[in-house]
């Protein structure tokens, strides 16, 4: 009744002629054409680097990512599996970079800012053709053929739109603010960033310092830091309101510092003697001597005193903090409304600049051994030792980053909060739990997005400023551009459009800023940009979005599946997608 099953079937060679199979008689592209008049089932498959081969990484969420819309083929929907790849950004240039024997910025620049986005070009879908073949060898029905690159002029002119309507919407500004920053990329980092790259295990100096009181010269407070590079940057000080501090006698000297942190410097109450206690709303506005002399002019406003700070706690160090606004996000949120300027000696490859004469030139983190070598010289040290703490890396270098005073191009996350949470609540989430907890939480928290690169290779921010009035322009079309300039616009990438410019009513000259986009704007645009929209395909865009299901990592709470919502939000007040 049945025929015999040979024991010694040889299941790879099953699968080779079930995909011979496939291939011959075209069953995917067949699949699609038979439900050409069916209900659409909308799938967004996110957009891998083309710089590297697929990985473990991309097997596990592709074999859902292939389940989920075959069995909605088996209901009779149609489903379009359109792969896509990010082309910008520094995993590109990092890699031609190394291709070229070239490294930083100043070398990029030599070698030519042309020359170099057109090698970039060149080498960016160097990996498709190993893709194509892993992905298809895996069984996954994907269609290569009509795939979307975020270099392509059309999906580049969509995200031009968006930053328009962003722009309409006055939810872009340019700011000045403590970012993660990496010196070998030369670029800043925005916070959802951080979590992509990993926080690694390092060794680091472990420095108590101490301030003389001015008033007092015996007197010193107490300071503790694992940066002890950023210590010749420092303007203040900072202590709790509510913590008791104590003054206490060490041989000829005096430290001050909170009474909960004595344990940890001396390991008998025999070792000092307890002069006096303060709370901490006690010891506000007293003026101290600068620790070096870099700065000690600020002190006419209002550098080099004390301040109060909710933020400083007993949990470690000495109970008060070092400040240095131009490295710290709450040293500069503390001394934004005072005076006391944002001090920032530190160039874009984190090399001390000419105004830290001592240390110019040095790459900041190697200055840490001569800095502490010259504050012992000085008998400023109280403590030296080190500390293993986890430290943030570059998710696409690996090298330790900094935190930075830089200026960029933020969107107003605090603007469309709500929109976002309420686009969220939309969302059926497997697990559940991610919904209100990991991405709810994440969005509740969610910062002003940084999408400003000081690169190359990535898409320009469409803006354009005057250089007599300052006026600034967002173009949100090749077309208006080419109005505009009377240029014709033939690519949109950086060495064609830094060239055109047009006249402002004032009689300059309006010049695009030098920034690119921050890749994950890219790829968060992906629903729109890969149809062109609202160039192309309106109608049916409209009618299909937002996408019936997505699916990755759960890393990309912090990537993808967040610059979905924050656009999606922004331009539609809608989610990106239903399903997840």
């Amino acid at each position: 009744m049945y025929n015999s099953v040979d024991p010694r079937v040889s299941f790879p060679k099953m699968e080779e002629a079930i995909l011979a199979f496939w291939q011959e008689k075209d069953i995917f592209r067949k699949s699609i054409q038979a439900r050409e008049n069916s209900d659409e089932y909308v799938f967004y498959d996110g957009p891998p680097f083309a710089t590297g081969l697929p990985h473990f990484g991309h097997f596990v969420p592709g074999t859902i990512k292939d389940i989920i819309p075959r069995y909605q083929t088996m209901k009779g929907r149609r489903v379009e599996r359109r792969f896509g790849w990010d082309c910008h950004g520094l995993p590109v240039e990092y890699e031609m970079e190394k291709e070229l024997g070239i490294s930083g910025k100043k070398e990029i620049e030599a070698f030519g800012i042309a020359r170099f986005n057109e090698a970039c070009r060149s080498i960016v879908l160097r990996y498709t053709r190993e893709w194509r073949r892993i992905i298809t060898r895996m069984g996954r029905w994907v269609d290569f053929d009509n795939d979307y690159k975020t270099m392509d002029p059309d999906y580049m002119e969509s995200i031009w739109w968006i930053v328009r309507e962003l722009w309409k919407q006055e939810l872009l500004y340019k700011g000045f603010y403590i970012l993660p920053y990496c010196p070998r990329c030369s670029t800043s980092l925005s916070n959802f960033e951080l979590n992509l790259g990993g926080y690694k295990d390092v060794q680091d100096p472990s420095l108590t310092v101490k301030f003389r009181w001015k008033d007092d010269p015996k007197t010193f407070f107490l300071a503790w830091t694992t940066t002890p590079w950023t210590l010749p940057s420092n303007l203040a000080l900072a202590l709790g309101p509510h913590i008791e501090y104590v003054k206490v006698a060490d041989g000829d000297e005096y430290f001050i510092l909170a009474r909960e942190r004595l344990s940890s410097y001396y390991q008998s109450e025999k070792e000092y003697r307890v002069i006096d206690h303060f709370q901490g709303c006690e010891l506000e506005g007293i003026a101290y001597e600068p620790l070096f002399p870099y700065f000690s002019q600020l002190a006419d406003r209002g550098a080099f005193q004390t301040y109060l700070a909710d933020y400083v706690s007993t949990e470690e160090g000495t109970g008060i903090v070092h400040t240095a606004p131009g490295f710290g996000e709450d040293d500069y949120s503390l001394l934004k409304d005072t005076e006391v300027p944002t001090v920032c000696p530190v160039d874009a490859e984190g090399r001390f600049t000419e105004e830290v004469e001592d240390y110019s030139g040095q790459f900041v983190k190697n200055a840490d051994k001569q800095i502490i070598k010259d504050l012992k010289a000085a008998g400023k040290v109280v403590h030296h030792g080190s500390c293993l703490h986890a430290y943030p890396h570059c998710w696409r270098c690996e090298s330790p980053l900094i935190y930075k005073a830089v200026s960029s191009w933020f969107v107003n996350i605090q603007k469309i909060k709500k929109r976002m949470l309420k686009a969220n609540a939309g969302i059926y989430w497997m697990p559940q739990h991610l919904r209100d907890g990991r991405f709810g939480k994440w969005l509740e928290g969610a910062r002003d997005w940084a999408i400003s690169r000081n690169r190359y290779w990535g898409n320009p921010i469409p803006i354009w400023v005057c250089d007599r009035c300052d006026e600034l322009l967002c173009i949100g079309s090749r077309a208006e551009l080419e109005e505009r300039s009377g240029t014709k616009v033939k690519d949109l990438h950086k060495h064609y459009v830094d060239s055109i410019t047009f006249s402002c009513d004032c009689g300059g000259t309006m010049q695009r800023i030098v920034e690119v986009l921050d890749c994950w704007f890219e790829s968060g645009a992906m629903p729109y940009a890969q149809n062109h929209y609202p160039f192309e395909h309106k109608e049916y865009f409209e009618a299909n979005f937002p996408a019936d299901f997505i699916s990755e990592g759960l890393d990309q709470t912090r990537g993808w599946f967040y610059t979905l919502t924050v656009l999606a939000a922004a331009l539609f007040d809608k989610p990106a997608f239903f399903c997840l």
